[in-house]
């Protein structure tokens, strides 16, 4: 049992989860929170993203509900979490669940993106918890399907970004109905005009506590502007993501994600995308394919920048420089979480210098900025190992043969019917070691429990964990180890306390 989160007020049963996950130590943020939260007072947190706020208000909602003596009903569910995106709502679940199976609660999630009925369904069986998008829970609050004039928590996550995409109306609405002398919990990475507004009009006497600095952790960060030519920009960019590794990079519109995501599988560095034009189930898919390790390149808009947490991110490179500095901070955080260092790679061409510049200095930020080609030692450096390219990332064939989604893979691959291999001839990768193999497709469920690959032409097996889905094409190389269990599950209905 952890001693320190003991010592805190957390009881037992949660320390002994905790300490079982590695956590025995507080975050700032965790142990500046948790007395003041544990004891029933509103709080305002601000910590940067990775901080730790996530269990900075799990662990005293969980507690406090496990204390209150109140019963689960139809339709009124007893806390309440607001988080912006579906991605964020998911990754809460997940981390929740455990912690409310303890417990005893039954939890759920609300998002938009799929069906209602099955939450309705569980909405009407009863739930403790709730892990709610503000627009898909006021449609349903509209319908009569939820009420939440029995909520004693009500948790705000991540309110600035609530604020950058407008939801602050919403989230108004939604809070106007939860019982006033409610405790209410307010976490945030900054602390600007937007969400002071909720502050002031929802919170009583909080608490505040910044545990941080609203800059990036640059002590745990490295930071570096590659100054290169157009021509060299894509060259890079693909000798970095072919390094081992998990490795996010953002750009700033959907069309440039899927565009970049397709040149780097065609160039046989599996990637997958993240952006808003995807369905949920596609998103779905996506994440559990880069927690698993089957593609080790995300692609992704702004929408992965909040809340997005896969271990393990040694890298974040901003293709395309954001436009705001927030967003570069936040895009940054997705490395160097939790205590563990990473590196942030801007590439920067030359129309871009001034706005680079200003960027960096609104973030506080002081990179090393080197003029670079694909051959330069600095990419070497930035990102160490020798490059692989295995080939282009398939998704699985869902049952039944259905496109399930319509997501087209970067290299021209459909997750239904026939595939395509990246662009490139069956067996054309290029592979490291004495060429490529004979065969061309290699199956990521066909692996055996030690993580052995059956492709010809492989040089080594790697043992660790299973790839659970997805299939590369090209010629066999060595991959890359990768830790970090399974994506979050974002499917819709209770969890916890009840059978699955």
């Amino acid at each position: 049992m952890s001693q320190d989160f003991a010592r805190l007020g957390v009881p037992a049963p949660l320390c002994d989860h905790l300490a079982s996950k590695g956590i025995t130590t507080p975050t700032p943020i965790q142990a500046a929170t948790l007395p003041d939260s544990l004891a029933g007072r509103d709080v305002l947190g601000r910590g940067r993203t990775g901080s730790g706020k996530s269990y900075a208000f799990l662990l005293p909602m969980v507690t406090r509900l496990m204390g209150s003596g109140r019963r689960r009903t139809p339709k009124r569910p007893r806390a309440l979490i607001l988080a912006p995106t579906r991605e964020l709502v998911g990754q809460l679940e997940t981390a929740l669940a455990p912690l409310a199976q303890i417990a005893g609660l039954r939890t759920m999630t609300i998002f938009g993106g799929v069906g209602q009925n099955p939450q309705v369904r569980a909405l009407a069986a009863g739930v403790d918890v709730v892990v709610a998008c503000p627009g898909r829970l006021e449609d349903l609050m509209g319908q009569g399907h939820i009420s939440l004039d029995n909520i004693e928590i009500t948790i705000l996550d991540e309110a600035d970004h609530m604020a950058d995409l407008g939801f602050l109306p919403g989230v108004k609405r939604i809070m106007d109905k939860t019982p006033r002398d409610g405790q209410r919990m307010l976490f945030s990475a900054t602390l600007d005009a937007g969400v002071n507004v909720i502050v002031k009009r929802f919170l009583s006497n909080p608490v505040t506590h910044e545990a941080d600095s609203e800059q990036s952790p640059v002590d745990a960060m490295s930071h570096h502007v590659l100054h290169v030519t157009n021509d060299a920009h894509l060259k890079v960019l693909l000798d970095l993501t072919a390094a081992p590794g998990r490795t996010v990079v953002f750009t700033r519109t959907k069309h440039r994600a899927k565009k970049l995501a397709r040149q780097l599988n065609s160039s046989g560095v599996p990637a997958v995308e993240l952006h808003g034009n995807l369905s949920q189930n596609a998103r779905v898919r996506t994440m559990d394919a880069f927690h698993s390790g089957a593609a080790q390149t995300l692609v992704a808009t702004d929408i992965a920048a909040r809340g997005i947490h896969v271990d393990d991110v040694a890298l974040v490179i901003h293709a395309d420089p954001p436009v705001e500095h927030k967003a570069y901070l936040h895009r940054s955080g997705r490395t160097a979480r939790a205590g563990n260092s990473g590196t942030v790679v801007t590439l920067m061409m030359d129309d871009q210098v001034r706005d680079v510049r200003d960027l960096t200095r609104k973030a506080g930020i002081k990179p090393t900025t080197t003029r670079v080609d694909p051959s330069h030692p600095l990419l070497q450096e930035l990102a160490p190992g020798e490059r692989e390219y295995a080939g282009a990332y398939v998704p699985p064939v869902p049952a039944g043969g259905q496109d399930n989604g319509g997501q087209r893979n970067g290299g021209g691959q459909r997750s239904g019917g026939g595939q395509r291999g990246g662009g490139r001839p069956q067996g054309g990768g290029r592979g490291r070691s004495g060429g490529a193999g004979a065969g061309g497709q290699r199956s990521g469920g066909g692996r055996g429990q030690g993580g052995q690959r059956s492709a010809s032409g492989t040089g080594s097996g790697r043992s660790g964990a299973g790839r659970s889905g997805g299939q590369r094409s090209g010629s066999a190389v060595r991959y890359s180890s990768s830790s970090g269990g399974s994506a979050a599950s974002f499917s819709a209905g209770s969890r916890g306390g009840r059978s699955r």
